[in-house]
């Protein structure tokens, strides 16, 4: 039976179907016979209790440049959907604060993924520090004083903000760097929130592997390489995706994980590790899966439709 699908998400103009996860969602609903909609995040209102958007009916086909057809505007009561795909890119701001409110009032009756209280409490580099076991050292903070001493026990450090995404203003610096007066200076008139400094990974040049779990559990992954001229591994910075398999350690941290993110209704969540060191989990718009797809691995679209169909034959309508 096809199930009602709205997706809150970016211009889907915009896109990059090539390298798109969303779209991968979008394309493997349609080939189920799910009913779609699209709305971008700005068109959300809530009143009187009840959640509404402007919503458009979507069709969608692999073809670049002619990769979706739009229905005419409607004003719905999102409740009245049997899943919503919350699909926005970050900034982690207030405006996307904002939504996961609006959306928690309408999870778990209508399914939403991510579950958005959950995203809201779990940002990618704050979550990740319930593990603190399976990082790098790391110090979240803004305070100079700290950063000092976190530099003088570790040499060469990365600094980058807190919610940061898509590798923007990550930066290494070297044990004797000049620019680090500079660079805190840059970072303090610029992010209010505290900074993520760790220490550097060498190994980070081999690769920064991207690790799907659907529902907790391991679906696929990526290994990442940075540019030649370029310490970010992200593939929208120009890293190279390439096949992969997992180490012992990197199944063992998909392991320590599941739960919690089952616990959490975290049902799709990309991680990064680098140098068997978890470094991220990211819960608010995962990418990855059309790469690990291209690359000869699992349909993770596929499975991920597999669990929010099992889900919501076991919700109650």
């Amino acid at each position: 039976m096809g199930l009602n699908v709205a997706v809150q998400m970016d211009p889907i103009e915009r896109i990059n179907i090539r390298g798109d996860s969303t779209f991968a969602l979008l394309l493997e609903a349609e080939r189920r016979g799910h009913a779609l909609a699209y709305y971008t995040p700005d068109r959300l209102a809530q009143r009187d209790g009840a959640v509404f958007a402007t919503v458009r009916a979507l069709s969608v086909r692999d073809v670049e440049g002619d990769h979706f057809t739009l229905g005419e505007p409607r004003r719905l009561e999102l409740a009245s959907f049997d899943v919503i795909l919350m699909r926005q890119d970050p900034p982690f701001d207030l405006a996307y604060i904002s939504a996961t409110h609006m959306l928690e009032r309408l999870h778990p009756r209508t399914l939403v993924v991510n579950d958005p209280a959950h995203v809201r409490n779990a940002p990618e580099k704050v979550f990740v520090t319930l593990f603190p076991d399976l990082m790098p050292p790391t110090v979240l903070t803004r305070d100079l004083a700290e950063i000092k001493a976190f530099r003088a026990e570790h040499g060469d450090i990365v600094m980058k903000p807190l919610y940061g995404k898509g590798g923007e203003a990550v930066f290494r610096l070297e044990q004797k760097d000049l620019n680090f007066g500079s660079l805190y200076d840059l970072f303090a008139v610029t992010f209010r929130e505290p900074w993520v400094v760790q220490k550097f990974l060498p190994a980070v040049r081999q690769g920064d592997k991207r690790i799907i779990l659907v529902d907790g559990e391991f679906a696929g992954a990526v290994n990442r390489i940075p540019a030649p001229d370029d310490l970010r591994s992200n593939m929208v910075r120009g890293g190279v995706p390439k096949a992969t398999g997992l180490t012992a350690r990197e199944r063992d941290i998909c392991v320590r994980l599941g739960p919690a993110l089952r616990e959490r209704g975290l049902l799709f969540v990309g991680i990064d590790v680098i140098d068997d060191y978890l470094t991220e989990i990211n819960v608010t718009s995962p990418t990855g899966i059309r790469a690990i797809k291209n690359l000869g691995g699992p349909d993770v679209a596929a499975l991920i439709w597999d669990k929010i169909e099992e889900s919501r034959t076991r919700q109650p309508g």
